[in-house]
């Protein structure tokens, strides 16, 4: 730990100053001369822990309360805060901490202090602000026991409850780094979770990123470089190079209670080094991205369907599918990312929920952004639902557009792969237009990595509800076509989610499904067949990659060998001791369109839930596999109404209305359970009926409308 090495040869002292008492380091640590100020409530333990880090580093200590205010009031803070009342105290409390300096110190600020501006602003140029996170109830304790039964600010009639959770918003407003502190840490577990939390600040270097096909050369490319770039130069996907950090129980455990928007907080500033985005800037993201676009207040709810199943409802976001979880904060994650010198151009093919999904996120950007950035949506003309079209018609203004292909889903896929890998192409349009491209789909990191966090919370709700205690493990039922879905359960189980089985659900397409049973990707005389459940109607699952590289241990030689034979001779084996390793991670099953409908039309009957058809998919491949012995959660990837025609179908309605708005208000008549999207339906009542391009199945054609594209949208370097 060079950082901790550093730290502790430094040599200090006190030094007094003419108008207030300064702590100077006389050597610069890898910190240089900043400080480490532990922020937290009062009780949270900053004074204890502060002296633990500070020991352990060979720093000075100080604590403001008793070697700040107390020295500088020449009386105690208590006697202080009755002499003077509360708004009063806050104020010179305030003014003292900005005569305060000090250098190469471990500070522990006074749980007020957040509260005052002016303060914080002066003391954060100084230092590294560490929040220590402690659970409300926990603070409530501690101060019980210790007979405090008030705390600055806290005004008659305010409960202690009520006046913690108003400060939380204080600290959040300051933090640099969270400390999040499981119930019953020890101060001295606290302290070491301090020290690794300042090492891995330190250390930005580490959290690298590789390619699935790289060569095993040193990479220094960052969180910020794969959002931006989103394909590797090698044709590779980006991976993280140390994995996913593993969460230990107790701090599972205090995200419990939390909303969706603080658990993906959590959980993404675990995974998102704060010099790539600040945690102040993430949050920001994070409660833009799922707050009142999102229909149901708990973003991802989990509700009872029938036995021990349960169903993960993805589909309260804007355009009524799973993407939304993803594609609601990536467009903001890649505008904070980008280079301010060009314009971008994101390139996305959709098999029909993705499309709807990036235009909405990207439409949500401002300012300069929205100018800079622009998208382009492939979708396969034949391949897509009526209501899923007309979703991406209502967003094609300004610099967004959706091009239907004559072909399927793979060869949008795989163009757009092949512009990426084309110098002359990508250099021409950085040349000719200060135009780079790059991409939304689930190949981008910044895509995959939020779907994380919603198969956490669907375990967390389960906790949360008494069905389950944290440690006993669940069933997870996927959808999966492009893997990506699937490809991030295994990452929550990496990160400490006790996921038993995930289990990947096809349609008769079932190139997963055939491919996890027998180790054989086989594309040769595969025509892909339209299904009632189009999301998934693909061939070559691009997150397929990742999940080989997983579980063969990041053999890159071994991954970029089976995919280069996979694009030459649209087939690969992988060896039989790596089969058996894919089928301990997952298991899959496939479903007949017959059974599809079916199982909307069972499932209705007997729960009155309606279910979209790619649930349905996850519902009888759920049957099949499932033995009973732990709860199983269905992913529910879109709303029913995207696919009205098919679900009419399965319940055997007569007399469907042709206008896809009435077809959404017939089936809101006939379940209750979910109700009518709302979002969806304002977007086709308000939307216009807007023609779209269509262009042939060759690549120069989409290579054509992306330079036209490029031209309408950006300035032409001259």
């Amino acid at each position: 730990m060079g950082l901790l090495n550093a730290l502790r040869a430094v040599r200090c002292y006190l030094s007094p100053l003419s108008t207030s008492k300064s702590w100077l380091s006389t050597k610069a640590s890898l910190l240089g001369d900043r400080n480490i100020l532990l922020m937290g409530a009062p009780g949270a333990g900053k004074t204890t822990v502060g002296r633990i880090v500070a020991h352990r580093l060979g720093l000075p200590v100080i604590d403001v309360d008793d070697d700040v205010l107390e020295k500088s009031w020449k009386m105690p803070v208590a006697a202080k805060l009755a002499a003077v009342g509360g708004e009063r105290f806050l104020e010179e409390e305030g003014d003292a901490l900005c005569n305060f300096s000090a250098s190469g110190c471990v500070v522990s600020l006074t749980g007020s202090n957040p509260l005052h501006t002016a303060a914080m602003k002066h003391i954060k140029e100084s230092g590294l602000v560490i929040y220590l996170d402690v659970d409300s109830e926990d603070i409530v304790q501690r101060l019980t026991r210790m007979k405090v039964n008030r705390i600055v600010g806290q005004e008659t009639g305010t409960s202690m409850r009520d006046i913690l959770h108003y400060r939380k918003q204080f600290y959040e407003r300051w933090l640099d780094l969270r400390v999040l502190c499981g119930t019953g840490d020890t101060v001295e577990e606290v302290a070491e979770k301090v020290l690794k939390a300042m090492e891995r600040y330190q250390n930005h270097a580490s959290e690298t990123f590789v390619s699935t096909r790289g060569d095993g050369v040193e990479s220094k490319t960052l969180f910020s470089d794969v959002v931006v770039e989103g394909l590797a130069t090698d044709g590779g996907l980006y991976v993280p190079k140390n994995g996913f950090p593993n969460i230990d129980t107790r701090e599972w455990l205090r995200l419990v209670h939390m909303s969706y928007p603080e658990r993906a907080l959590i959980l993404l500033e675990k995974c998102i080094h704060p010099l790539d985005v600040p945690a102040s800037d993430l949050r920001t993201m994070i409660f833009k991205a799922y707050g009142s676009n999102f229909s149901s207040e708990a973003v991802a709810p989990v509700k009872h369907l029938i036995h021990n199943q349960y169903i993960q409802e993805l589909f309260h976001g804007p355009t009524a599918s799973f993407k939304d979880l993803a594609l609601q904060l990536m467009p903001q994650l890649f505008a904070y990312c980008l280079p301010q010198m060009c314009n971008y151009l994101i390139l996305v093919a959709t098999s029909g929920d993705t499309g709807s999904a990036v235009l909405s996120g990207f439409s949500r950007l401002s300012g300069s952004d929205t100018h800079r950035t622009g998208v382009l949506v492939f979708f396969p003309e034949e391949g897509v639902s009526e209501i899923q079209k007309l979703q991406m018609m209502s967003f094609m203004e300004g610099n967004a557009r959706a091009v239907s292909v004559l072909s399927d889903f793979d060869f949008c896929q795989r163009s757009i792969k092949r512009m990426f890998g084309e110098g002359g192409l990508t250099g021409h349009l950085a040349v000719e237009y200060n135009t780079v491209l790059s991409t939304a789909n689930s190949i981008n990191w910044a895509r995959l990595l939020p779907q994380v966090v919603y198969h956490s919370s669907a375990y967390l709700d389960l906790c949360r509800d008494g069905v389950i205690k944290f440690g006993e493990p669940i069933d997870v039922c996927i959808p999966s076509g492009n893997f990506g879905n699937a490809m991030s359960a295994v990452y929550a189980k990496q990160m400490g989610i006790p996921i038993r089985r995930i289990i990947c659900a096809s349609n008769h397409n079932r190139i997963i499904t055939d491919f996890i049973t027998t180790g054989e990707y086989d594309l040769r005389a595969r025509p892909l067949a339209l299904s009632h459940s189009p999301a998934i109607d693909i061939l070559k699952s691009s997150n397929l990659e990742r999940f080989i590289f997983h579980v063969s241990d990041g053999d890159s030689h071994l991954v970029k060998e089976l995919f280069t034979r996979l694009d030459r001779q649209q087939h690969f084996q992988v060896p039989e001791p790596l089969l058996g390793r894919i089928q301990q991670e997952v298991l899959a099953g496939w479903c007949s369109e017959e059974d599809c409908l079916a199982a909307i039309q069972s499932v209705h009957t007997h729960t009155g839930y309606l279910m979209d058809t790619h649930t349905a998919v996850a519902k009888v491949v759920a049957d099949r596999l499932q033995d009973a012995s732990c709860p199983m959660v269905l992913c529910s990837t879109a709303h029913h109404g995207k696919f009205a025609p098919a679900v009419f179908k399965a319940l055997q309605i007569q007399n469907i209305p042709e206008d896809p708005i009435e077809q959404l208000k017939k089936l809101g008549s006939t379940a209750s359970r979910p109700g009518i999207h709302r979002d969806m339906m304002k977007c086709l009542e308000g939307g216009s009926r807007k023609e779209h391009t269509v262009c042939q199945a060759e690549y120069g054609a989409l290579v054509e409308e992306v330079d036209n594209m490029i031209q309408s949208s950006f300035l032409k370097v001259m």
